[in-house]
């Protein structure tokens, strides 16, 4: 299974402006029960990924303004990104080595397809389990 299949039913990607306030960007990641969210310029290419850590550490904690801060202030640049074909335990693989809970997913174009979470990503790997346990149930307790 790749990333494609993962995101394949998602209907919206979520972004915001890197001139959107941090303020506006709290609000938007609690109104979509985010916990990141891509970071777009003008031209609509990914530019950063901001989190809730990254308000927190960067603005709550420096006791700085979010009304007046922007987006491109406080976002993350150096972004890891996988694309749409790359297989999910590779996925995981590049989490733990970045340390990192969200992965970005571009096509080769640069277009921006949206994120994964590590949360995606394990409950997939928990339906797994689930089902080969459903299977093996199945089976032993049919042959009796």
């Amino acid at each position: 299974m790749n990333v494609q299949d993962l995101i394949r039913s998602r209907d919206q990607v979520f972004s915001i402006h890197e001139d959107t306030t941090v303020h506006d960007t709290a609000r938007y990641l609690r109104d979509h029960h985010l916990r990141a969210v891509g970071v777009v310029n003008g031209a609509g290419q990914l530019v950063g990924v901001i989190s809730q850590s990254d308000i927190s550490d960067k603005v709550a904690a420096e006791n700085k303004c979010p009304a007046w801060m922007r987006a491109s202030e406080i976002m993350t640049r150096e972004l890891v990104t996988v694309s749409p074909d790359m297989a999910l335990e590779e996925c995981l693989l590049r989490m733990e080595k970045h340390g990192i809970f969200h992965l970005l997913v571009v096509n080769a174009d640069g277009a921006f397809y949206g994120m994964i979470s590590v949360t995606d990503l394990l409950e997939l790997v928990a339906s797994d389990q689930k089902n080969r346990a459903d299977m093996l149930e199945a089976f032993l307790f049919t042959q009796r």
